[in-house]
Formats: structure tokens, sequence, C-alpha cells
């Protein structure tokens, strides 16, 4: 039986040796504990600088090795629900990935998600999985307007996606 501190030094082993993120379930199969322990462990190595990532997908280290070679923008947009995968696919479509969604809420301030939208497969899965919870997106907080860090490998990149996110409409002035 490992030790909490041991089985954090393996579980960031774990998502060290991934390139996709790893399931909350498969995690607490794998160290054959509950999936609320492998929670409670994400949050202490996030306090310990370790910088986790919590997809809808499951759990991804996120890798700033190269941050100086990636472009970021903040773009403000508005769509319904069912825009989203167009909405995703504007993005990915030029080479740009979706980082994170973030509301602004009167009561609550910000509030903001973890995404990793790389690719039109990334998007379908996030819908899919919204539309099989029967789960509404976080702009229905704010009556469609969001915000999504975007991040490309050029700044030529995101300008395309920014223009395609106009073109169809969702970007928000």
């Amino acid at each position: 039986m490992l030790t909490g501190a041991e089985r954090r030094e393996q579980l960031l082993a774990v998502l060290e040796g991934s390139v996709k993120p790893v399931s909350g379930t498969d995690l607490a199969r794998q160290f054959e504990v509950s999936r609320q322990v492998i929670v409670q462990d994400v949050a202490l190595l996030r306090a310990t600088n370790k910088n986790i990532l919590s997809t809808n997908k499951g759990y991804i280290l996120f890798r700033d090795d190269d941050k100086d070679k990636k472009a970021k923008r903040t773009v403000r947009v508005q769509h319904r629900d069912e825009e989203i995968l167009q909405e995703f696919q504007c993005i990915v479509d030029c080479g740009a990935r979706v980082l994170d969604v973030v509301v602004e809420h009167e009561l609550y301030g910000q509030i903001s998600v973890d995404l990793l939208i790389q690719n039109r497969q990334d998007a379908a899965h996030f819908v899919q999985q919204m539309q099989s919870c029967q789960s509404r997106s976080l702009n229905i907080l704010t009556g469609g307007v969001h915000y999504h860090t975007i991040e490309a490998d050029s700044e030529e990149r995101l300008d395309r996606a920014v223009e395609a996110l106009k073109q169809a409409g969702f970007l928000a002035e």
C-alpha cells in the first residue's frame, strides 16, 4: 500500500508520461483508491505549483516548455449552445486550440474552466458529453457571452481563427 506522498509522486509520473488526458476514474482504478482521493491528490499537487488541468476528458499536465513559441489571445464571443461545435471548429480549423472558457458572473465573479480543445475530434467529444449529460454550457449564465483563451503556433493562425469567428457571427464586440 502506497503512502499519500508516494501515490501523488506516481500520479504525477503518470501525467508526465501521458500526452492525452487521463480520467480520474482510470487513475482511481490504477491506484486502488476512490475518485475523491484522486481529486484531493490533484488539489495537493496543484498547491505545490504542478500545473495540472482538469478537462472534460480527464487530467493533463500542462507543459509550458515551449510557451515562448506559442501565441495566445483572449476572444470575447457570444452564441447559443447549439452553435458550440461550429464555434470550436472555426478555431481548430485555423490551427488554433481552445484552452479554456471564462464567464463573468455578476455574483460569483470570474468562472474559468480548462477545455483544451485541439481538433475537431475534441470539439465533437465535448459536445457529445454535454448532450449525454443533458448539461448546459456556462454561457447560459451570461446570455451566451463568454471568453476563450486561444493558442496557436503563430499570430497569423490566431488572426485567421479570430476572422473565422467574426465571419460566423460569434465574435462579440
